[in-house]
């Protein structure tokens, strides 16, 4: 009976299955921006090149297609030592990925509602009646009675109610396994960025102690005139101002400097205290040559933070078909089979059985609204998902076309600098020899180094930006996720799943 009562349950909800439809909109990916740039103007074949390092001409490369270790472009092996670190150490990653199972776990548990559940339960009981309850005093009886029973419950899913919960619960998966690329890019571009700014502060640094040298000298200089008559006391007080001016500049550079490895550290996933070997110059960074510039069709698909928007658009999608389906009616059967014996080792003899099999069906006729404007708000969490979603994508072209600007110009930029430099380095070995001639006073050979002091300045940052602005299009453009060594592409996805 057992047997018969299994296939009975499991085929009406087979017919169930075939019959259901599924209510509620179907997804569609929404489409790419039809536009042909980034820019409203073409792009240059290549940057503007400068006679120092960090000055490489750059070229534009329209198509080209981005590495998963884009970080290795810059040549640098303790930064992809550093990388390699933390995406093993961060707690981040770790919190991601743990994310991710979740939501894996998840859709498991939503899928298991497709399907019949199965129950058992046994009970043994011993009693001992009264005959005075049916009129006959002085008779009593003990007795047991043991149970033991298989029951089967399915609420056949007639108008796709699960299904679209499953696949809300699927879209909540793949927006967690982009949300973990997401992280994966985050984390590699603030270790380049912050491996960038140590490399400018170290560079600032040492630019500072030799304007330090160079202005304590001349102050040695001036003390030395001054004692025989050949300058003035004010010269001398203002070349010591200036000194010491230009010194306190250097405590500033020296805490940033030891912030950003302590941000690094962490990044790394260790701790302030702990030695961090990895040390960064820009004389170590190498600029790549060839950037790439992905076709505007395409970044909707690179963009992690854009797939995990759609992601999410397409959950709250098949959340309407979940609350359209809470307003038809609601099937289930069950079933059941056992056996009742007294005393227990009879439980399974001929005559003990007992089954029972019933279906059902249920439809709310007033609720107050209450499942209408579930509805209805369901809907409302669509369009704001939509509207997020475009959101990320307008964020996302204007990240690149910043990114696209910023190279242009740190490129014209840093020749500018370079001359800059190169005409305060002039003026101020033409303003020395005037000076010892007596041909101009102190105070224009100290506009003179001060201008070439913070030209010297300026130059390393713009070198840094250069570097800065170079990952921040990687970044930009999605960072080549899609060709990580690390990653395994899904069956039931055309993404990839780390």
């Amino acid at each position: 009976m057992t047997t018969k009562l299994c296939r009975l349950i499991l085929g009406v909800a087979a017919i169930g299955g075939l019959a259901a439809c599924t209510v509620g909109p179907d997804f569609l990916r929404p489409k790419a921006p039809e536009a042909q740039g980034y820019t409203p103007e073409p792009l240059p074949a290549r940057t503007t090149a400068a006679r120092v390092g960090g000055g490489e001409a750059q070229r534009f490369v329209a198509g080209l297609d981005i590495p998963g270790q884009w970080w290795t472009l810059f040549h640098s092996e303790p930064l992809n030592a550093l990388i390699e670190r933390a995406l093993k150490a961060n707690p981040n990653i770790a919190a991601a990925q743990a994310a991710l199972r979740q939501s894996q776990e998840l859709v498991y548990a939503q899928q298991g509602a497709l399907f019949p559940t199965v129950g058992a339960n046994a009970s043994a009981t011993r009693e001992k009646s009264s005959g005075a309850a049916f009129g006959i005093p002085g008779l009593s009886s003990i007795f047991s009675v043991s149970t033991a029973q298989l029951s089967v419950a399915y609420a056949p899913d007639i108008f796709g109610g699960v299904r679209r919960a499953v696949e809300s619960a699927e879209a909540q998966r793949d927006a967690e396994r982009y949300q973990l690329e997401a992280t994966y890019l985050t984390l590699t571009s603030n270790v380049v960025t912050a491996a960038i700014q140590e490399a400018s502060l170290r560079a600032q640094i040492a630019a500072t102690q030799d304007i330090i040298d160079y202005e304590n000298q001349q102050l040695v200089v001036l003390q030395h005139q001054f004692d025989l008559g050949g300058a003035s006391k004010a010269a001398v007080l203002a070349q010591a101002a200036t000194l010491a001016q230009t010194r306190a500049t250097l405590p500033g550079l020296q805490k940033q400097l030891a912030q950003t490895r302590n941000q690094l550290a962490a990044l790394a996933g260790q701790l302030p205290s702990e030695a961090m070997a990895e040390r960064f110059e820009l004389s170590s960074l190498q600029l790549p040559a060839d950037l790439p510039v992905s076709l505007p069709s395409r970044l909707v698909e690179q963009r992690p933070d854009i797939r995990a928007a759609e992601a999410q658009l397409h959950a709250f999608s098949a959340q309407i078909g979940v609350a359209t389906a809470r307003q038809l009616p609601q099937f289930s059967l069950t079933g059941s089979f056992g056996s009742v014996a007294s005393p227990i080792t009879n439980i399974f003899s001929p005559h003990t059985g007992v089954w029972s099999i019933g279906a059902g069906v249920t439809q709310t006729l007033f609720d107050a609204g209450t499942l209408l404007h579930q509805k209805r708000a369901a809907v409302a969490a669509f369009d704001q998902a939509a509207a997020q979603y475009r959101s990320t994508v307008l964020t996302a072209f204007q990240n690149v076309a910043d990114a696209l600007r910023a190279i242009q110009s740190d490129a014209d930029a840093l020749a500018a600098q370079v001359a800059s430099v190169q005409s305060a380095a002039d003026s101020l070995e033409l303003s020395r020899q005037q000076f010892q001639l007596g041909a101009i006073t102190y105070l224009s050979l100290l506009t003179a180094e001060q201008t070439y002091q913070q030209a010297r300045i300026n130059l390393v940052q713009a070198q840094a930006n250069r570097y800065a602005d170079t990952a921040a299009l990687f970044q930009a453009l999605g960072g080549g996720w899609w060709n990580r060594q690390d990653a395994v592409l899904t069956d039931n996805s055309d993404g990839f799943w780390p």
